[in-house]
């Protein structure tokens, strides 16, 4: 029997729209996960009508409330809606690849600043992620812990960070979130939405949740008995991509533990491509392809691009197809709120310890590195000024500099 989409079409007829469409905003997205989700009604709620409002609604809330790129995972769920499993692949490859490729491309040109302006262009990259955290930090405060329960939670994230560095503290803080929550956010009003319209069996989703644990529990057992570089750099994304809670700037500090602390890149170039990525459209998880592509050892270039880009983005797509037939019910329950709510105060706490280290000792080594940083972050927050203008912008100040 073949199949069909909801809109009752086989669903290889709109393969070639679904492209059409997501290579648009994956060329055109800019701005983070927020405005993303703006690109996406506009063009495929409003102009192209493809699901109703209520029921993007409901989808955004879902993939706000689960680990992963909000955007991506948004985007792959209307591809799966409009055509089937092929059409959330070609979703998420024309969103994802046209940023892939001009970090790529980032990657292999980063070598080439070696002199006293290129220094100057990766410092203004570095100066300019100093301001990108800031902001994120700056309004997922506003957002996710507008309470003192959830200010407390945040607090708490930082001092376990602290204490307990890299990716156990991290996972700590965020497991601790989540139980904090369901004591201190259990009476916070439960959210709403409209009803999915996306038809996937429960088999299939049940199977998607078990590779899911599967992978997550068998990769770092597989990498520490195994000497393979490739199989490390996997465990490592993976492992970032599973924990991601709040948005894509989250994956900087899960990164930074899993490439920086190891040895595989030098926290200059880790935050030079950081700032790049804020000058791409499309998703920041894309920044994963720059880091294996420039990681040593091998593989890195194209194939270690390939390996990590794959592994961030699987998990988050993974419990997205696993979660999708019981949304319904699932976010209806109170405690499973609870307990997101706190998750989400942990993440504040976590992106702002790395606020501070590795991206403010870094990126601010003197008076004029503070004023740049301020200037960026009051164009970002206050002026509102697009994220690629105010990377552009920065970076050609940070050149002005090293010519004082």
């Amino acid at each position: 029997m073949q199949e069909t989409s909801d809109t009752g079409a086989p669903e290889h007829q709109h393969w070639g729209e679904i492209l059409g469409a997501f290579l648009k905003l994956g060329l055109t997205s800019f701005g983070g996960p927020i405005a993303h989700l703006g690109y996406f009604r506009d063009e495929l709620v409003t102009r192209r009508r493809w699901i109703s409002e209520s029921s993007y609604a409901d989808l955004v809330a879902l993939c706000q409330f689960l680990p992963g790129p909000a955007s991506s995972q948004v985007g792959f769920a209307l591809g799966l809606s409009r055509g089937g499993f092929v059409g959330a692949l070609i979703a998420w490859a024309a969103f994802t690849l046209p940023s892939v490729l001009l970090l790529l491309a980032f990657a292999r040109s980063a070598s080439a600043f070696g002199g006293l302006l290129g220094q100057g262009l990766i410092h203004g990259l570095k100066l300019v992620a100093v301001a990108v955290v800031a902001q994120a930090v700056w309004g997922m405060a506003r957002n996710l812990c507008p309470d003192r329960a959830r200010a407390s939670i945040a607090v708490a994230a930082v001092l376990i960070v602290v204490f307990l560095p890299g990716a156990p503290g991290q996972i700590g803080a965020i497991i601790s979130g989540a139980i904090a929550g369901l004591w201190l956010c259990k009476n916070l009003p439960i959210t709403d939405a409209g009803h999915l319209n996306i038809q996937l069996s429960r088999p299939k989703a049940l199977l998607a949740s078990l590779s899911f644990f599967v992978l997550l529990i068998a990769l770092p057992l597989i990498a520490t008995a195994s000497s393979s570089q490739a199989v490390a750099l996997f465990e490592a994304f993976y492992r970032a991509g599973a924990l991601v809670f709040g948005g894509g700037h989250v994956v900087l500090p899960l990164l930074e533990a899993s490439v920086v602390e190891t040895g595989w890149i030098d926290a200059d170039s880790f935050l030079a491509g950081y700032g790049a990525a804020q000058a791409v459209p499309g998703p920041l998880f894309t920044f994963a392809a720059y880091l294996g592509a420039v990681v040593s050892p091998e593989p890195n270039g194209i194939l270690g691009a390939a390996v990590c880009l794959i592994a961030i983005f699987l998990p988050g797509m993974l419990l997205l197809v696993g979660v999708l037939p019981f949304w319904d019910g699932l976010r209806k329950r109170s405690r499973a709120q609870a307990a997101m709510a706190g998750a989400n105060a942990s993440v504040v706490g976590i992106l702002a310890s790395a606020l501070y280290d590795p991206v403010w000792t870094s990126a601010v080594l003197a008076a004029a590195d503070f004023a740049a940083a301020l200037v960026a972050f009051i164009l970002l927050v206050v002026w509102k000024v697009s994220p690629w203008k105010v990377v552009l912008l920065t970076a050609l100040g940070g050149m002005g500099l090293s010519l004082l």
